[in-house]
């Protein structure tokens, strides 16, 4: 059985920060091979633990608009990958989530080294039910850019035997894993 994707995000993160500054540095291009579409923005975890994630993202010119400043959906990546990484770190392997709703208000124009931070409490995965968490995302002078809302579903690993329903895994009636989005 192939492990949880908690227990990567954990495990990976737990060996390599121990490492000194370059383990941040390669387990950032590690949740860059596992969420290809994150990648695009290139996240830097910064601090990671049960509930709480700090990243950055630098800006560059393939992440910016016509407007000369950071594109809403990068910002928008990097908020969801935020709460998505503080979430994950905290679940046990039982446990899974994926991403059913993403709310975003645009403060500020984003432009230059941009930060997002999620802190939350990690919610009781025994029982399948969706949970709101706010990412912050901020500029070097700390103004908020963005305040972000995911909404997640969260629950425990179905039993190994095939849905009664005959749903399969990801459709409306069954949660895909928890790491798809974040």
């Amino acid at each position: 059985m192939a492990e949880s994707p908690s227990s990567q995000v954990r495990d990976g993160w737990d060996r390599l920060v121990g490492r000194g500054t370059g383990g941040r540095w390669v387990f950032s291009k590690l949740i860059a091979r596992l969420v290809p579409y994150s990648a695009t923005i290139r996240p830097e975890v910064q601090e990671l633990g049960p509930g709480y994630a700090r990243i950055r993202m630098r800006d560059r010119k393939r992440v910016r608009n016509h407007l000369n400043s950071v594109h809403a959906i990068a910002l928008a990546n990097l908020a969801e990958l935020t709460s998505g990484l503080a979430l994950t770190y905290g679940l046990p392997a039982e446990a899974r989530a994926i991403l059913i709703g993403l709310s975003i208000d645009y403060l500020k124009k984003g432009r230059g080294t941009l930060e997002a931070e999620c802190r939350l409490e990690v919610p009781d995965s025994s029982v399948r039910a969706e949970y709101a968490f706010e990412s912050v995302v901020r500029d070097e002078a700390g103004d908020v850019v963005v305040r972000a809302v995911a909404r997640w579903l969260i629950g425990p690993k179905p039993a190994d035997a095939a849905p009664a329903t005959g749903a399969r895994p990801g459709s409306a009636r069954e949660p895909a894993p928890a790491g798809d989005g974040s």
